[in-house]
């Protein structure tokens, strides 16, 4: 059996904080995962930028209301899930994902969580697991299933080289140069194309 695993935000949405600093003002918050390889110093950094302006979880969930899948991603998921199972992992969290969920028909989502206080302040927040990307691939292996891995941050790299096949989507050219091997989408025809190459791949060599 075979599964694709994909990226949520830049694959599919937009990115949160980007749009939360277009809208706030704060130019601090656009840095993400494609910036910063350590999630853990990026999110520290974020929450403290938070706690300076007095920022609470209902600001960021206001503007993600706002918010809608990128063009044509609806449509290529849509098209994705007739030819195989596929799975988000992403290291947003499900505060902030159901009204874009909502808005892809509800696919499949591995995430993390904030922790939030009794004033909406955001305290926290607890990763599902470490490396949860990787790990996740590692654990459908395990059940006998091969995986497709797509996303464009440095946050995805682990999940894609640790998948039998690998591609990136839109990636900053920092990551291209870097990991020359792997293939390289810019827009969803020529993602969609990369996945039905790796996915008849992998049925010839089972």
């Amino acid at each position: 059996m075979k599964l694709v695993c994909l990226d949520l935000e830049g694959v599919l949405v937009p990115e949160i904080w980007i749009n939360f600093a277009a809208d706030t003002g704060i130019d601090e918050l656009k840095k993400t995962t494609r910036d910063e390889p350590d999630y853990d110093k990026l999110m520290n950094y974020r929450l403290k930028i938070l706690d300076a302006h007095g920022l609470k979880l209902s600001d960021i969930q206001r503007v993600i209301g706002e918010m809608n899948p990128l063009e044509g991603a609806k449509e290529f998921m849509d098209e994705l899930k007739s030819k195989t199972q596929v799975i988000i992992l992403s290291d947003t969290f499900d505060q902030f994902a159901q009204p874009l969920m909502r808005k892809l028909d509800w696919p499949t989502l591995f995430c993390n969580t904030l922790e939030v206080d009794g004033s909406g302040r955001i305290t926290g927040y607890r990763l599902r697991q470490k490396d949860g990307k990787r790990k996740a691939v590692e654990s459908f292996h395990a059940m006998g299933l091969k995986v497709v891995a797509s996303g464009d941050s440095y946050n995805d790299l682990s999940m894609i080289k640790k998948a039998d096949a690998g591609i990136l989507f839109t990636p900053p050219e920092s990551i291209v140069t870097e990991n020359p091997d792997i293939p390289v989408a810019i827009n969803y025809t020529e993602l969609m194309g990369e996945i039905d190459k790796a996915l008849e791949r992998i049925s010839n060599e089972s």
